[in-house]
C-alpha cells in the first residue's frame, strides 16, 4: 500500500489533500446528516437544499459540519423573529440550543448509533481517488499528505480503512483549529519535510472542495510569503450533476484564490503539478 513516508529521490512540490468532497463523496454523508440536523432541530419545517448548504459554505467560515447544522438552525428561527441565546431584550424570544446533543443528533446519522461498530452514512461513502494515484505523485517525487475538518478517527476511516494507507500524514480537527485557520496545514507541511528530509521550501499545493479551503492557501501566503502556495479546487460530484451549479461553483473556488479547477482529484497529475508550479 502506499505511504507518504516512502523515500523519494528528487522533490518538486508537496500536495496536501482536504479529505471530504476530495477524497471521499460526501454529499451523501455528512451534507445529509446536515440537512437531517436541520428538519430534526426545525420540527420538520426546513429541510435546507444542496443548495443552501452550498450557499452557507461559500461564506467560508463554515467548514465545521456541526457548527454549519447550528448556523442553518439559527437562521431559519432569526427568520421567524426568534434571536440567538443570550442576545435581543425578549427572553421568550431566545432560541435554546445545546450544541451537545446537536453534536450528538449529526453524529448519530453519520456514524450510527454503536459508538463501536459504525452503521451511518459514513459506510456508504464512494471514494474519489485509488491508492495507485498517490503512488503515481510518490514516484514523480512530490510527497503528500492530508489536512481535514474532519475528526481524526472519521478522516482515517476513509484514509487507512477503505485506502488502506498507512500512517499517512495527517491534521485532523483534534490537531489543529479550524480552516481558514492554515496552522493544520503548516503542521502537514513540516511533518512532510522531516519525514524526507526536505531541505529547501518546496512550493505548496492545497487541494480542496470549499471557499474555506481556498482562504486557508490565502492565509497560509499572508502568513508565510517566503514560500509559493497554490490553491487548487476539486468541484464535489454533487455540483457537477447540473452545469449552471458546477460553473457557478468553479468560480466562486477561482474568486477565492483557486489557481486551477478540477472535476476529479486524480485530474491532478504529476504533469498538472508541473505545469501549476512552472506558471506561479
Amino acid at each position: 500500500m502506499p505511504s507518504s513516508e516512502t523515500f523519494i529521490p528528487n522533490f518538486n512540490a508537496i500536495v496536501v489533500f482536504d479529505i471530504d468532497g476530495v477524497v471521499r463523496d460526501v454529499s451523501g454523508s455528512y451534507r445529509r446528516a446536515i440537512a437531517d440536523t436541520v428538519d430534526h432541530y426545525t420540527g420538520g419545517a426546513y429541510r435546507p437544499t444542496m443548495v443552501e448548504i452550498d450557499q452557507l459554505k461559500s461564506e467560508g467560515l463554515w467548514n465545521n459540519d456541526w457548527e454549519a447544522s447550528r448556523e442553518l438552525v439559527y437562521r431559519y428561527f432569526e427568520a421567524q423573529g426568534k434571536t440567538r441565546s443570550g442576545s435581543g431584550s425578549s427572553r421568550a424570544s431566545h432560541l435554546p440550543l445545546d450544541y451537545e446533543a446537536l453534536v450528538d443528533f449529526f453524529n448519530s446519522r453519520y456514524r450510527g448509533t454503536d459508538p463501536n461498530h459504525w452503521t451511518g452514512y459514513i459506510c456508504d461513502e464512494p471514494l474519489l481517488l485509488q491508492p495507485s494515484y498517490l503512488e503515481s505523485l510518490t514516484t514523480a517525487g512530490i510527497p503528500w499528505g492530508f489536512f481535514s475538518g474532519a475528526t481524526r478517527q472519521e478522516a482515517n476511516y476513509a484514509l487507512e480503512g477503505r485506502l488502506g494507507l498507512e500512517r499517512p500524514v495527517l491534521m485532523a480537527m483534534e490537531d489543529a483549529p479550524g480552516k481558514p485557520d492554515p496552522t493544520g496545514l503548516f503542521a502537514v507541511v513540516l511533518q512532510l519535510e522531516q519525514n524526507h528530509q526536505v531541505k529547501v521550501k518546496l512550493p505548496v499545493i492545497y487541494v480542496g472542495d470549499t471557499v474555506a479551503d481556498m482562504y486557508t492557501v490565502e492565509k497560509a501566503r499572508d502568513s508565510h510569503p517566503e514560500r509559493v502556495w497554490f490553491g487548487v479546487g476539486i468541484l464535489p460530484p454533487h455540483v457537477q450533476e447540473i452545469p449552471e451549479h458546477r460553473e457557478a461553483y468553479g468560480e466562486r473556488l477561482k474568486a477565492a484564490g483557486a489557481t486551477a479547477v478540477f472535476n476529479n482529484v486524480e485530474q491532478l497529475t504529476p504533469e498538472q503539478v508541473q505545469k501549476i508550479v512552472h506558471q506561479g
